[in-house]
């Protein structure tokens, strides 16, 4: 069987062929003919150019799997905030499933989901969403759910809201979003989904009134997408 060179293997060929490429260049006798000459100064710029993309491959190489495992870890991080650990016995990063969600402006044409099941079945679920109409721009979050539709955890991911003002939908700011746990679209009415300002059951903030009245659109939406997909989502 042939054999296929790993991506190591041709990082070292890559590395050996620059080595010996800038060892015959850089011999004296050579220099000298060779330095007047357009083809040498090209030479040496396509050495450069290489000795970097060599550089980048050995650097992307030796990254990528770090990032990825942060990447794994601050999900896990966020899931656990927004699903109790009492509640699932399952990996939910390997137990998902993709619905559309392109009619609920949350910044997405399909969602990941993640099922909690415990002992089989499924007793929560998980997603990320966006309200893209932020103050300042787009706000990031990720909601959990009982098998019921009632909201278990929201947090914030990211965001740019104004520090001091639109930065209170984060839990380090303040508690405002953990008004949420417990509600759903069963125990409160369309219209109480808002802010009080707009004659809803939620608090704005002082001078602040975009921005909890986007978040709190935007999960509504999200309470409506699980809605419409309750029945493949709670028996995948």
């Amino acid at each position: 069987m042939k054999h296929e060179p790993t991506i190591n293997e041709s990082l070292k060929e890559k590395i050996a062929r620059c080595k010996a490429y800038l060892r015959r260049c850089l011999e004296p006798s050579k220099l000298e003919q060779l330095r007047p000459t357009l083809g040498f100064q090209t030479g040496i710029l396509a050495g450069f150019a290489l000795i970097a993309s060599v550089l980048l491959g050995v650097t992307n190489c030796s990254t990528e799997s770090t990032i990825q495992l942060r990447l794994e870890e601050d999900l896990k991080k966020s899931l656990a905030e927004v699903v109790p650990a009492t509640l699932y016995d399952n990996d939910m990063l390997q137990d998902t499933l993709t619905i559309p969600s392109a009619e609920y402006n949350i910044d997405a044409k399909e969602t990941l989901v993640y099922i909690a099941k415990k002992s089989g079945k499924v007793s929560a679920v998980c997603f990320k969403f966006t309200a893209p109409d932020g103050y300042s721009g787009a706000i990031n979050m990720i909601m959990g759910l009982d098998r019921d539709g009632n909201i278990l955890g929201v947090r914030v991911l990211s965001h740019k809201e104004t520090p001091g003002l639109g930065d209170k939908i984060e839990t380090a700011k303040s508690n405002w979003i953990l008004n949420f746990v417990g509600r759903s679209l069963d125990n409160l009415t369309p219209t109480q989904w808002a802010v009080k300002k707009d004659g809803g059951e939620f608090d704005q903030f002082a001078g602040a009134t975009i921005t909890p009245r986007k978040s709190v659109q935007a999960i509504y939406r999200g309470l409506q997408l699980f809605k419409a997909n309750k029945a493949q989502l709670i028996n995948p």
